[in-house]
């Protein structure tokens, strides 16, 4: 296997769905005390997400509280309800340049912006013929890591 050109430098974040943001907001922000950091809408992913934040400092972990804007339209942003966890990688383009030979299957979107304002990509929880490996079940985000932070590691 040729060598890798990126690196994994930690959890960016961890997304959780349901229906409504009640039930996780009371757990997660409310019993558990993290606070709000924002809030992201978006139409085309189907989403309404309340932004919260686990830790301290500039690159405390984002926990996101999700809902479908509407749960008949896709993606099901509640299904399953870990939808997925955001890893912080060191050069964007190049871990999907590695992993698309590697046979990792992205979703459709390619890189894009995200709710945090960083580039990202999502891997398929699920492989198929042409790219047999995804991420087993899980949804996957890759994030671009800030320049700060890369030079840090």
């Amino acid at each position: 296997m040729e060598k890798k050109n990126f690196k994994i430098l930690g959890i960016q974040q961890i997304a959780i769905g349901g229906l409504t943001h009640a039930k996780n907001l009371t757990l997660w922000k409310d019993l558990f005390g993290l606070e709000k950091a924002g809030v992201f809408k978006s139409e085309t992913e189907n989403v309404d997400e309340v932004i919260l934040k686990l830790g301290d400092g500039k690159y405390s972990i984002e926990v996101d509280i999700m809902k479908p804007l509407d749960p008949e339209k896709k993606p099901q942003v509640h299904i399953p309800p870990l939808n997925h966890i955001g890893l912080w990688v060191d050069h964007l383009e190049n871990a999907v340049d590695f992993l698309s030979k590697h046979g990792v299957r992205f979703a459709p979107g390619g890189i894009r912006k995200g709710a945090s304002g960083y580039n990202v990509i999502f891997i398929h929880p699920k492989g198929n013929e042409e790219f047999p490996l995804g991420g087993e079940g899980v949804l996957i985000e890759l994030v671009q890591a800030p320049d700060e932070m890369i030079d840090k590691k």
